[in-house]
C-alpha cells in the first residue's frame, strides 16, 4: 500500500510538471511594434527612423528627428495553429491508443502602439511609448481528451517606456530608456480523473498579473547622409506575478509566480543607394536561455526548461515612388526558442516572414502606413508523456497573418 501511494504521488508530481511546462512556456516574443516595421519584416528598424516607432528598437534613433513626431498604430496577429494526427494513450482510454480530432487552436490578437518623440534642442530628445514585446494565446476545445497537455494559454504584456537620446557629434548618438512591463496570464490544464480521484482540485489554474522594470541602451553611427548603423540592447526583467494560483490541487495564491523574460540585442544598417531605393537589414539576438525554470518565490519549482537563444535575420528594401507613395518589402528568418522539449499548447518552430507595405503621405507632415506579413512555420513532431498516466504524439504547425495600420505626424 505504501509503495502504491508513493508511485501515485510520483506519477502526479511528474504529470503536473509536464503540464505546467506546456502551460507556461509562453514567453513568446511579439514582432508587432509598428505597421511600418511589419511591412519590411522589421529589417533595419533600429536605425531607419522614418517615424517615431523606431524608438521601440533603439532609443538613440530619436536623435535623427528634428521636429516632434507622433505615431499611433494597431497591428493584428491572426494565428493559424493546427494540432493534427494526434494519438493519445493513457488511463482515460484504458491504455489503448486513441486518435484525436484535429484542433485549430489559434486566435486573433490586437496589438496597439503609441510613440511620441520630442527634440529639446540640437543635442537632446525625449520620448514616450506604449507597445508590447511578449504575448501568446492558444485554446483547445473543452472536451479535448488530452487537455492535461492542451487547455488554455493566454499571456499578454504591455511595455510603458520613457527614453532620452543625446547627439555627441555629427556621426555618433546615444540613447537609453526605462521600460515598465505589465504582464497578465490565464493558464488552465485539466483532467477529470486526476482532479476528482487524486488531486481533489485543479491540475493547473492560474489567473495572475504583475509588473517588472527593465531598461534599454542604444547607439547610432551615421557614416554620411545615406548610410548609418544602429546597435541596441534591452534588459528584460523577471516578472513577479500575483493572483489566483492552483497547482496540483494546492492553493499557492499566497506566493508569487516568477516569469523570467529574455534580454535582446539588435544590429541594423540602412543604405540609401540613390534617390529612389534603399536597402536595410537587421540581426537580432533573443536570450531565451534565461528561461531556465518557472518557480514561485516560495521555492516551488513548477518546471525546469531547456530553451535556447533565438535569432532573427531580416533583409528589406524601400522604394520611394514619388512624393505621395513609399513602397517597402522584407524577409525575415526567425529561429525557434524551443529545443528538445516541444509542446502542443505553444507550438514553435523556425519561421519565415514574407512582408510588404506602403506609406501614403497625406501632406508634408502626416502619413498613413500599412504593413502585411505572412508568417510560415514548419511541421513539428511532438511527443509528450506523463509516466504511468498518459502520453500524446502529434504534429503541430503554426502559421500567421499579421497586418497593421498606423498614422504618423510631425509638428
Amino acid at each position: 500500500m505504501n509503495k502504491k501511494r508513493l508511485f501515485t504521488k510520483t506519477m502526479i508530481a511528474t504529470a503536473i510538471t509536464l503540464m505546467s511546462q506546456q502551460a507556461l512556456a509562453a514567453g513568446f516574443q511579439l514582432n508587432a511594434q509598428s505597421a511600418t516595421g511589419l511591412g519590411r519584416a522589421f529589417a533595419g528598424d533600429a536605425v531607419i527612423a522614418d517615424n517615431a516607432s523606431s524608438m521601440s528598437r533603439n532609443a538613440a534613433s530619436m536623435s535623427l528627428f528634428d521636429a516632434p513626431s507622433l505615431s499611433l498604430g494597431l497591428n493584428v496577429i491572426d494565428s493559424d495553429i493546427d494540432v493534427k494526427n494526434a494519438t493519445y494513450n493513457g488511463v482515460p482510454t484504458g491504455g489503448l491508443n486513441s486518435s484525436l480530432d484535429d484542433q485549430s487552436v489559434g486566435d486573433s490578437t490586437l496589438v496597439p502602439n503609441f510613440y511620441y518623440i520630442h527634440p529639446i534642442n540640437d543635442q537632446w530628445a525625449v520620448g514616450a511609448s506604449i507597445y508590447s514585446n511578449f504575448g501568446t494565446k492558444t485554446e483547445f476545445s473543452s472536451d479535448y481528451s488530452a487537455n492535461e497537455y492542451g487547455g488554455l494559454t493566454d499571456v499578454k504584456s504591455i511595455n510603458f517606456g520613457l527614453s532620452a537620446s543625446y547627439r555627441i557629434n555629427q556621426q555618433w548618438s546615444v540613447g537609453a530608456g526605462v521600460d515598465v512591463i505589465y504582464g497578465e496570464g490565464k493558464l488552465q490544464r485539466n483532467d477529470p480523473i486526476l482532479e476528482s480521484a487524486v488531486l481533489k482540485g485543479k491540475v493547473l489554474d492560474v489567473d495572475a498579473d504583475g509588473v517588472g522594470v527593465g531598461f534599454n541602451l542604444g547607439t547610432v553611427f551615421e557614416l554620411n547622409d545615406r548610410n548609418r548603423f544602429g546597435l541596441s540592447y534591452r534588459y528584460s526583467p523577471e516578472l513577479e506575478t500575483e493572483g489566483d494560483i492552483t497547482y496540483g490541487g494546492q492553493d499557492l495564491s499566497s506566493q508569487k509566480l516568477l516569469m523570467p523574460l529574455p534580454d535582446m540585442a539588435e544590429f541594423s544598417g540602412f543604405h540609401k543607394l540613390n534617390d529612389k531605393f534603399a536597402v536595410h537589414y537587421s540581426v537580432q539576438w533573443i536570450g531565451w536561455s534565461a528561461f531556465d525554470k518557472l518557480a514561485t518565490d516560495g521555492g516551488v519549482t513548477l518546471n525546469d526548461y531547456e530553451w535556447k537563444d533565438g535569432w532573427h535575420y531580416a533583409l528589406g528594401g524601400t522604394y520611394y515612388l514619388n512624393n505621395d507613395w513609399t513602397l517597402r518589402a522584407g524577409y525575415m528568418y526567425d529561429t525557434s526558442a524551443q529545443d528538445e522539449i516541444t509542446s502542443i499548447s505553444v507550438p514553435d518552430s523556425d519561421r519565415q516572414w514574407f512582408s510588404g507595405g506602403f506609406t501614403y503621405h497625406l501632406d508634408a507632415k502626416s502619413n498613413i502606413d500599412f504593413g502585411l506579413t505572412y508568417l510560415v512555420g514548419k511541421d513539428v513532431d511532438v511527443s509528450e508523456n506523463t509516466p504511468g498516466y498518459s502520453s500524446i504524439t502529434a504534429t503541430t504547425r503554426a502559421n500567421a497573418l499579421l497586418y497593421g495600420i498606423q498614422y504618423s505626424r510631425s509638428f
